[in-house]
């Protein structure tokens, strides 16, 4: 496994993005499976685990705490705040008060006695960012946390926020199919030495396959967040089903499958960038693993270009109301 740095740590290439197992994506795991899969991911070489206080409404770091507090020195440990589950219902809230009883909260669930990389999951635009960093400051000070990070947040933000403290990572949505980070954030990253986290990297399971028809759309759980995403209405996704055929056709000419094609292209964006794909699946878990060793050259970059140029994405990544949530730059529509 490569190595890169996130602040003050050195981590695998590729993190695990935790969220899968408890959250967002229809019925969790059964725990025992969820459990398999946190400590393969560990033996695979991973080891940046990245959760949040939202996931399961606490249940996430629950289960990393249960799994992992053995093994804490064997991994870099990231959670969130300022987005969390109250009666039932995902709430922002970036008051200081709130995120120093969050990190409290999840102190407790980790079992651990500092979080190595604690996020503000979301900018409150009630609070102004410097205070929501300010109470994060005096969590490091206090040694609760040792970094600070941040969520879906625009160039100018981060640079608000870098004022306050010093910024170890930000983390937005980045992947072939999503480019917004292309518009100033990338480069504000590696102008301030901040590392850039991906989520979702492999397009929400499209860049993996892993919705290679409109009946596998129609089959998603009820409760999966993509039924509300405007990329995965019927029309969209059959707009974009023309993209991943191609697409599929760019990998196997490459000599990996299309959810490692997806990974080593964000290796190609910058040494600072870090993708942290989730699944449940240990088939998915390590083929994911080795994607850190696929080199991708310049026609097969070239060619992923083209397609996109030909075959744009179609469809917003958020619905209105979600959009409002962030902070990110955006292209015009």
């Amino acid at each position: 496994m490569q190595q890169r740095q996130l602040g003050p740590f050195t981590v695998s290439a590729i993190g695990l993005g935790c969220m899968n197992l408890s959250h967002a994506y229809g019925t969790p795991p059964a725990p025992q499976q969820a459990e398999a899969l946190l400590l393969a991911a560990l033996d695979a070489g991973i080891t940046l685990f990245d959760t949040a206080a939202l996931y399961g409404f606490g249940a996430n770091e629950e289960l990393v705490g249960r799994v992992l507090a053995p093994q804490r020195s064997r991994f870099t440990l990231a959670s969130k705040c300022g987005m969390t589950g109250v009666d039932g219902k995902r709430v922002i809230d970036g008051r200081p008060a709130t995120l120093k009883r969050t990190c409290e909260d999840s102190l407790r669930r980790l079992r651990t006695e500092v979080i190595d990389l604690y996020y503000l999951h979301r900018w409150d635009r009630q609070v102004p960012v410097e205070d929501s960093v300010g109470a994060l400051a005096e969590l490091v000070r206090e040694g609760k946390i040792r970094s600070i990070g941040l969520s879906e947040v625009s160039a100018a933000t981060l640079r608000r926020a870098q004022a306050v403290h010093p910024i170890a990572a930000l983390q937005s949505e980045y992947s072939l199919w999503t480019r917004n980070p292309d518009i100033a954030v990338l480069d504000a990253c590696k102008q301030l030495g901040v590392s850039f986290v991906a989520f979702s990297p492999l397009g929400r399971g499209f860049l993996a396959d892993g919705l290679p028809d409109l009946a596998t759309l129609a089959a998603l759980d009820d409760k999966d967040i993509r039924r509300g995403m405007p990329r995965f209405s019927a029309a969209n996704h059959a707009a974009n089903l023309g993209f991943l055929a191609e697409y599929r056709a760019i990998a196997a000419a490459a000599g990996c499958t299309p959810a490692q094609l997806a990974l080593a292209w964000l290796f190609t964006r910058g040494e600072h960038v870090i993708p942290i794909p989730g699944t449940t699946s240990l088939a998915h878990l390590r083929e994911d693993a080795a994607a850190s060793r696929v080199a991708l050259g310049v026609d097969t970059l070239q060619q992923l270009e083209a397609l996109l140029a030909r075959q744009p994405i179609a469809g917003a990544r958020y619905n209105a109301a979600t959009q409002t949530e962030i902070d990110t730059e955006e292209f015009a529509r």
